[in-house]
């Protein structure tokens, strides 16, 4: 970075030491090069001014000029407000303000020729503009200015020092007083900013925060984007690069005894294409000594259970152990009464290791772990914690990563010398964008194929009235020996009116279904751990018909006889949280149900999440359209898993962009790695002058 854009902001003429403290403090903005990254939210139009017979109520912002032939104060009190009427000749506007009236009233003066600029109304027939900027009319003002007036982002204690939208434009534009083009060098290939007509970097700033044509600035504004998008994938795939060439992982030289007879005689179906590709990609990346570092996403239902076990036979043939990591006790435990039955007929053996393991059994697991005797481990995040040391670990898995987070995850590389190969699993489907740019170091692998026999299970979209017939399809379901779940939302601002909700639900369930007629487990998050197991437990044995819930359930419980799942309030939901919660139905042969209970108005968005669940079972759609709808700030898991705080850039609007980027940055990657060419020294010298600067993630 150079010099003068390194320099602290309290040295920028007009700022001093206090604004600076308030610049910090509100906006982030520490230097020089802070500042010129705080882009204006929009652009008002000075450069013309307008006759007023030509405004009209399709009119946005407009300026025009003229001479005020009124003023008076109406209304008293609170209803106070204060109109001026000017006119220009072609026709009248008025002014109206409603607060500021004593500072309007020295400003304005009946006679008086001025210069207004303001959002255009239209009262009674007559335009209007509600407090209005003006200033007194000159032929120099009038002329225009030479660019569109930017607006910043400001906040209520900026303001009282002065530092509104517009004065921090004055600030802007003081700073460009002192910039010049060799202070912004060049940060791209002269190729590329040729190949896509860039504007120069210096002149991109320039036109983004003043730009002389309203096309000027939208093509400023692509240039960043494609630099933001370009620089986040240059360094994941150069972090891939590195990875696969330098990282040392366990090799699995062959296809042993266990796998082949597991997958001959064991299997309880044949695998889906999916299946045995995505088993090809991971024979692959385990047989090369280079630790293998992949992200499989599979839709509810699709296998990956299956696929993790030949996985871990793979590392026990190779003698190496393996481990499993999942979220929650129930899921671990359901993973190793699973695999357990599955690797029952060959000689390997299987612990399970969770926080409510007992301290007799944890120390024997442990042990075991240490010596070798122990191939399989399933377990909690209780797999991370120190005590736990293995003779051989080659291979940990991690179910539905999005649970853990980063730390968690790399923990378990410092299980073992040489660090494991890591898979690591998702049930819900990632929008291939996000995956582009969250996810862009991991290799990743997708199954999006069914096994054979699951039917699709039908979802209907029913309100408050039709209840009634909701609870007798139940109770029909309930006869043929069926399970059924009822789900209430979990109201993050509220644990308690989420609580309320559940009690006043659980209690108009039961008088639906009166014991002891029929048998009910309700779990919820404020429930000491052990009610919960063994509610759950309940249900899962089918001691029990239905589970009343909140969102706990959503992962993984596997009950391949519930047959029914209700999501109550199911407008409070996101898309991709409705799909993972369809999806604890229809694990059996049978038809399956899911219906979506909701209240009789609804919300566009609302309306439009209901319409893709009823329409599609294709989570990779689901998730697209879940992106598309609220963004990649709140996708589950995001956060912690992938920075994406672009400033412009939107991985939802702008996929070409990011096409193009990818595309470029994936060429020069592996092209030239360590970027040594003389071509690439503008992208070498700009990393390096932003080390330690930009969030970019690894995701173990």
């Amino acid at each position: 970075m150079t010099s003068i854009l390194s320099s602290p902001i309290e040295y920028l003429k007009g700022v001093g030491p206090q604004r600076a403290d308030l610049l910090k403090k509100e906006l982030q903005v520490f230097t020089f090069k802070d500042l010129l990254d705080c882009f204006p939210f929009r652009h008002v139009d000075k450069t013309q001014v307008r006759p007023i017979r030509e405004l009209s109520p399709q009119s946005d912002y407009a300026q025009v000029s003229g001479t005020v032939i009124s003023i008076e104060e109406q209304g008293e009190k609170r209803g106070k407000r204060l109109v001026a009427v000017v006119t220009d000749g072609t026709g009248m506007l008025e002014l109206t303000w409603f607060q500021g009236i004593p500072w309007a009233l020295k400003r304005i003066q009946r006679g008086g020729r001025y210069l207004v600029f303001g959002k255009v109304g239209f009262f009674m027939g007559r335009p209007q503009i509600v407090h209005p900027e003006l200033e007194e009319f000159s032929e120099e003002k009038v002329n225009g200015k030479p660019f569109l007036e930017p607006v910043y982002p400001s906040t209520e204690k900026l303001k009282a020092r002065g530092l509104n939208g517009r004065q921090i434009g004055k600030l802007v534009w003081q700073l460009f007083e002192a910039l010049g083009p060799r202070d912004l060098p060049e940060n791209l290939p002269a190729e590329l900013v040729e190949r896509f007509r860039f504007l120069s970097r210096y002149e991109t700033y320039r036109q983004v925060h003043f730009p002389a044509r309203p096309e000027l600035q939208t093509k400023a504004v692509d240039r960043l984007k494609f630099e933001e998008f370009f620089f986040a994938q240059l360094r994941l795939n150069i972090l891939k690069i590195q990875r696969h060439k330098e990282s040392h992982g366990p090799l699995f030289a062959k296809v042993g005894d266990l796998f082949n007879t597991f997958y001959k005689d064991c299997l309880p179906f044949e695998l889906t294409n999916a299946q045995k590709r995505v088993l090809r990609e991971i024979r692959q990346d385990t047989g090369l000594g280079k630790q293998m570092n992949r992200l499989l996403q599979g839709d509810v239902g699709s296998g990956k259970t299956i696929v993790a076990v030949l996985a871990l036979l793979l590392a026990v043939d190779n003698g190496f152990q393996g481990c499993l990591m999942a979220p929650t006790e129930i899921l671990a435990q359901q993973h190793f009464e699973g695999i357990s039955r599955l690797l029952e007929p060959l000689d390997v053996r299987v612990a399970l290791l969770t926080g409510s393991t007992r301290s007799k059994e944890r120390k024997e697991v442990l042990r075991n772990l240490q010596e070798g005797s122990v191939h399989i481990v399933i377990g909690t995040h209780a797999l991370i914690e120190d005590p736990v040391q293995f003779r051989a670990l080659g291979l940990a898995i991690v179910d539905e990563q999005h649970r853990f987070g980063v730390a968690q995850r790399a923990s378990l590389w410092k299980k073992s010398v040489v660090p494991p190969h890591i898979l690591v699993m998702t049930a819900t489907p990632i929008p291939r964008t996000l995956a582009m740019t969250a996810y862009g170091d991991l290799d990743y692998s997708i199954m999006d194929e069914l096994p054979p026999g699951r039917q699709p299970i039908v979802t209907v979209h029913r309100h408050e009235s039709g209840r009634p017939k909701v609870m007798d399809f139940i109770k029909s379901e309930i006869a043929k020996g069926r399970q059924a779940y009822i789900i209430f939302p979990l109201i993050e601002e509220s644990e308690k009116l989420a609580y309320e909700d559940l009690m006043k639900g659980y209690d108009n369930v039961k008088a639906y279904f009166p014991e002891p007629t029929y048998w009910i487990s309700m779990v919820h998050g404020r429930q000491a751990s052990d009610v919960k197991e063994t509610n759950m437990q309940r249900f899962v044995q089918g001691d029990t018909q239905i589970m009343v819930s909140t969102t706990v359930i959503e992962v993984g419980v596997n009950v391949p006889n519930a047959s029914v799942m209700v999501i109550e309030s199911s407008e409070k939901f996101g898309l991709s949280q409705l799909h993972q919660l369809r999806g604890r139905v229809g694990r059996g042969s049978e038809q399956s149900y899911c219906i979506l209970m909701t209240g009789s108005k609804l919300g566009q968005e609302a309306r439009e999440r209901i319409k893709v669940m009823t329409s599609t079972q294709n989570g990779f759609e689901i998730a697209e359209k879940d992106l598309e709808l609220r963004g990649p700030g709140d996708i589950e898991g995001t956060r912690q898993s992938g920075e994406l705080n672009f400033r412009l850039a939107s991985i939802v609007q702008d996929k070409q962009w990011l096409e193009l980027a990818k595309r470029e940055a994936v060429r020069i990657a592996e092209a030239d790695p360590e970027l040594l060419s003389d071509d690439h020294r503008p992208i070498r010298e700009f990393l390096l002058s932003q080390k330690g600067k930009t969030a970019w993630s690894k995701i173990s």
